[in-house]
């Protein structure tokens, strides 16, 4: 990913050091740089405080503000002040309308499904973009003026004084309304009692939608301004809005002038890095990932005490889904896997689609284990797909046998595993899963092209298994190996549920306050838990390499991780039943579609189905329309003279 400001030649002055002109030049471009990512971490912090709810999509929203401008401005000929000022007038005070009537209905519910919400306004944005402009990179001019001066012997862009002031005015402005303005004062009480605000005479649906617009103008603001070096692309725009993730984390996702601060010391360590150790093979890919290290690390040192998980007290509490009879599971589960041993028999090519959602329900069932039964919310599940893939791969091909080198790549998942269950032991709720995305990243990015995992061609042969006479090379043959490994996952996670771990898991997730006062270490608990969770996908992995024979990072990319949490949701509570389901949606329904409009748009309509179900919606509206007729009917019941007024029934 190249450099926003990339460092311009500087000649020497006899009167100053030339190495110290160098350091202040890098240091320049990356206070400009970070007072982008701290304006994008400000309007994060302030919706986070102010209504507990994450924003996953802030990315998109930037995105979103940078192709309207560019559509008004590029296509339409508008100036650019009235290009920019629509631009986030939609983006970002229309956008924050909408996110606010979100985050209220998403107050009471729990933290996974406030994040499959989000998720699924990110890809649903994300796709809207991208069937609408296309997935190439579009130029976008600057509109900010760029002309050089000269400050105590360094050339300084207009720009980039711009930018800087900005940010610092905006978050002064913020710091100084959180601490005496009043609408300061209930956006830190709205998230956790709104109906106290209410009692003290301010609305909190007011305060709710002052704080969205803000956080949402910021949004739209460091979109236009990324979009100015990055040009148009959604995926570039996304992920460097991520970076300020990072900024967010310094400031422990409250603390404003921290958060400032910390966008500031991210530009200025991606400046200096790339300008001294940019050069280096070693170090080429640690500029464009101190963000990423600086979001993990800070949330490993912060002291718990300080991430508080807003609105906690208001969450409703999800029961667990009603047990199935198991002579129900045991009939379903023979129908289901009869039409699965008879598919390979009539799909025809469509073969390996199939086979591909049998290693995504290995990948499915370890992530619903994890999320849905235990309660720790993962989005870096395909991380441990990649590790046990890698590590299957290069064992094979050294002639490993290959039952034992899925074996061997599933353990090598585990160590994986441990590492994100030490957050995980400090660290929950959003802040988790917040680790767990930065985590996720900073393997995919600095350890995916290395030695370690899949080399510099990012690519690995992955052989089928041939054992003498037994020969699973052929399509079909593999179909039937996968079915048979994931029909054993799927038995061994239903005896892992009906058993003592499975019984601790689900304490684990209700309360684990309660787990610990029965004196059972929670904390070994989910260790366990994540490290069964990276085993299974250790193994999908393993199986997802084998369909194409060839696997490499852009399979794990960690981008599907969220779009998979938030599938499985969709998908139901089921542990099993869902992870098949997931399977069908995310790979099997999707590679059916053949109508190049319906693909284009079919992230829209996921990403619609997911916020209508995380919403409740649906339920809510059939649960309205049931209390309607039942009115209707008790109506219909009462005597023709109970229609009547007083006057009309006693003159009939």
């Amino acid at each position: 990913m190249r450099h926003l400001h990339p460092p311009r030649e500087i000649r020497r002055f006899p009167d100053e050091p030339y190495e110290m002109k160098i350091f202040i030049t890098y240091v320049i471009i990356g206070i400009a740089d970070g007072s982008i990512y701290s304006i994008a971490g400000l309007g994060l912090v302030l919706t986070f405080k102010t209504s507990g709810i994450f924003n996953f999509a802030f990315g998109a929203q930037a995105a979103g503000a940078a192709y309207l401008m560019y559509t008004f401005r590029t296509q339409h000929g508008m100036p650019w002040p009235l290009a920019a000022l629509l631009a986030v007038l939609l983006a970002g005070v229309l956008g924050g309308l909408i996110l606010e009537r979100l985050a209220n209905v998403l107050s009471g519910e729990s933290t996974a499904i406030k994040i499959v919400a989000m998720v699924g306004i990110l890809v649903g944005l994300d796709a809207v973009l991208t069937s609408v402009y296309g997935s190439a990179t579009l130029p976008f001019e600057a509109f900010l003026p760029t002309h050089l001066i000269r400050i105590g012997g360094v050339n300084v862009t207009e720009f980039q004084i711009i930018v800087t002031a900005l940010a610092l005015v905006a978050a002064g402005v913020l710091y100084m309304m959180f601490r005496t303005a009043r609408i300061g004062t209930a956006m830190q009480a709205v998230v956790d009692d709104p109906a106290l605000l209410d009692i003290l005479g301010t609305s909190p649906s007011r305060v709710r939608r002052f704080s969205w617009i803000v956080g949402s103008t910021f949004a739209a603001i460091s979109g236009l301004l990324l979009a100015t070096f990055l040009g148009l692309d959604v995926n570039d725009l996304t992920l460097l809005v991520i970076f300020s993730f990072g900024a967010a984390a310094v400031g422990a996702f409250s603390n404003l002038p921290l958060t400032y601060l910390g966008g500031l010391a991210i530009g200025i360590g991606q400046s200096i890095t790339q300008g001294y150790l940019g050069n280096h093979q070693a170090f080429q890919q640690l500029p464009s990932n101190v963000p990423f290290i600086v979001l993990v690390v800070a949330l490993l040192v912060i002291p718990p005490n300080r991430l508080v998980e807003r609105g906690a007290r208001a969450t409703r509490i999800e029961s667990p889904p009603t047990p199935t009879r198991r002579s129900t599971a045991v009939a379903g589960g023979g129908v289901l896997v009869a039409a699965l041993c008879v598919l390979p028999f009539v799909v025809g090519f469509h073969l390996t689609i199939w086979t591909t959602g049998l290693a995504f329900v290995v990948i499915f069932v370890s992530l619903s284990l994890l999320a849905q039964t235990s309660g720790q919310v993962s989005l870096c599940q395909m991380t441990f797909a990649a590790v046990g893939s890698a590590t299957f791969a290069t064992l094979a091909n050294h002639h490993v046998p290959w039952g034992i080198a899925l074996l061997l790549g599933a353990f090598a998942a585990v160590p994986i595993g441990i590492l994100v269950a030490i957050p995980a032991i400090r660290l929950r709720g959003v802040y988790l899963a917040v680790v767990t995305l930065g985590f996720g990243i900073l393997v995919e990015r600095v350890f995916f092209p290395t030695f370690l995992m899949f080399g510099a061609t990012d690519s690995l042969s992955v052989p089928r298994p041939r054992w003498g006479f037994i020969n699973f090379t052929s399509d079909r043959a593999y179909y039937f190996l996968t079915l048979l490994i994931t029909l054993m996952v799927c038995g061994l996670v239903v005896l892992v549920r009906r058993g003592r771990l499975g019984r601790l898991l689900l304490a684990l997730s209700e309360s684990p306050p309660l787990l610990r006062s029965n004196g059972v270490n929670a904390n070994l608990t989910k260790m366990l838990v994540f490290c069964l969770s990276a085993f299974l996908a250790g193994i999908g992995g393993a199986l997802l390499g084998g369909v194409t024979q060839t696997t490499g990072g852009p399979t794990f990319d960690f981008s599907i991780s969220l779009i998979m949490i938030a599938v499985l949701f969709v998908s139901g509570r089921r542990p099993v039943l869902s992870a098949f389901i997931a399977a069908g949606l995310y790979v099997v329904a999707v590679s059916y579609i053949s109508n190049p409009t319906v693909q284009n748009y079919s992230g829209v309509v996921f990403g619609a189905a997911v916020v209508i179900v995380a919403t409740r919606i649906i339920p809510i509206g059939v649960r309205r329309v049931g209390r309607g007729i039942r009115a209707s009917q008790r109506l219909d019941e009462r005597t023709p003279n109970s229609w009547l007024g007083p006057v009309e029934a006693g003159t009939a």
